[in-house]
């Protein structure tokens, strides 16, 4: 069932006040389904379906929640159901809960917890959220190099069940020193009187605690991993990092960098107060709203060129529509190829040369086609010519400023996802109608 047939089934079952074919429907849905349906809901209805959810279910879908829902549902929760999500829960999913929570609140949850989950949840939190550190969960399975692998399955077979994501073991010394791996498949299908030292898989290169969680997710992409283990400066095992973290870190960034253009935040509720969202967006509008007086100062300089050639009124919106999207493109380019690593200073200069050329040529196409249009609808060839050279030089100077953009913005710790467009924008609109207008007032005045 595609989920917006599971989101008519539920509001159509709590219109009819159908409580038991609500709860059955809730039931078929797994803990990131029904997270998703609890944001496409309204505050009322939202809270009537999570007060009809079971504790486990409901404790399960807090870690699928964008922030601000969450929030919403741990106001709502006392101690007790607190310290039963930190049972439910990972420790690093249970981390972020934490953080949302009063410090007050926190430090109580944190002494209720036994010596052995606060020593595992505090771990997690002395790490930035957005770091290696603050991914790690601390639920590992560690063995001895020396043992045999049929000690090792004795073993595993004592804990009934494994940590979630586990393709691995992993091999410290007695120091928990971290030594290599002992994948699940080399257990299951080698001699069992070996020893692990014979068998374990010493290539794989550990995650330094204090990496940034783009930096982790990157390397999991280049080499395929399920999980890996996170060590200090000085080698010693701390936790592990699973691949759905991971995930959770790329769907975030792409997130971000799609809503952050238009003034949106990836934990923002969809069904937020009014107020909530109009304080957010209201900031944004605001500084859009600057960048379009600069755009229209730049017009009322030449308000005396427009009063007579009025055609150039209607032509102004093509010159600078041209330079943004040229520049635009350049920028998504270029953005994305810092992100991958594949841009730097050694052949950024080519890149460079090869927008501009491009910008040209795509220009002078487009140019001649903007042209030709002008002059026979307004039968002016002058006015022609002089909107033609206005599209291929806001054409250039596009590409050149969203080539270079990216990198002045991370110089300044702004990030170019952000502020490159809006930026970007502002240079093409001001620029695109300074030329156009410029160019006329020489031609026409």
């Amino acid at each position: 069932m595609q989920f917006q047939d599971q989101l008519s089934g539920v509001i159509h079952a709590l219109d009819e006040g159908s409580i038991g074919d609500t709860r059955v429907l809730l039931q078929a849905m797994r803990a990131p389904e029904l997270a998703n349906l609890l944001e496409s809901m309204p505050s009322k209805p939202r809270r009537v379906v999570w007060e009809l959810l079971d504790e486990e279910p409901a404790n399960q879908l807090l870690q699928h929640l964008h922030e601000d829902v969450r929030a919403d549902f741990l106001a709502s929760m006392d101690t007790k159901q607190l310290l039963q999500a930190a049972d439910d829960l990972a420790t690093d999913d249970f981390a972020d809960i934490l953080q949302q929570l009063p410090d007050t609140i926190s430090r109580q949850l944190l002494n209720a917890l036994d010596a052995a989950d606060r020593a595992r949840v505090e771990a997690v939190l002395s790490y930035p959220e957005d770091s290696a550190g603050g991914l790690m969960n601390t639920d590992t399975i560690t063995v001895r190099p020396r043992h045999s692998l049929e000690l090792v399955l004795r073993y595993l077979r004592r804990l009934h069940e494994l940590p979630e994501m586990t393709d691995a073991l992993i091999v410290v010394n007695s120091r928990d020193k971290l030594l290599g791996v002992l994948p699940l498949s080399k257990l299951l299908t080698s001699d069992q009187s070996v020893t692990v030292r014979e068998v374990m898989d010493t290539e794989l290169e550990p995650i330094p605690v204090e990496w940034p969680d783009t930096e982790v997710a990157k390397v999991f992409a280049e080499n395929d991993l399920v999980s890996a283990p996170v060590v200090d400066t000085e080698g010693r095992l701390l936790g592990r990092i699973t691949v759905d973290d991971v995930v959770d870190v790329i769907l975030e960034d792409a997130d971000e960098a799609a809503l952050a253009r238009v003034g949106l935040d990836t934990d923002e509720d969809t069904f937020a107060p009014v107020w909530r969202s109009t304080h957010r967006r209201a900031i944004w509008l605001g500084i859009n709203l600057m960048t379009a007086f600069m755009a229209a100062a730049v017009i009322n300089i030449f308000d005396d060129t427009i009063a007579k050639v009025v055609a150039l009124a209607v032509l102004m919106p093509i010159v600078a529509s041209m330079g943004g999207i040229a520049g635009t493109q350049t920028l998504t380019l270029v953005i994305r190829g810092r992100a991958l690593e594949q841009i730097g200073s050694t052949n950024m200069l080519w890149l460079l040369n090869r927008e501009l050329v491009v910008a040209l040529l795509n220009g002078l196409l487009w140019a001649s086609v903007v042209g030709v249009a002008a002059a026979l609808v307004f039968q002016d060839t002058t006015l022609g010519m002089v909107i033609a050279i206005a599209v291929i030089a806001n054409m250039l100077l596009a590409a050149f400023t969203g080539a270079l953009l990216p990198g002045v913005l991370e110089r300044l710790n702004i990030d170019p996802a952000i502020a490159g467009g809006v930026i970007l924008t502002t240079i093409t609109d001001v620029a695109g109608f300074f030329i156009f207008l410029g160019l006329a007032t020489l031609v026409y005045i």
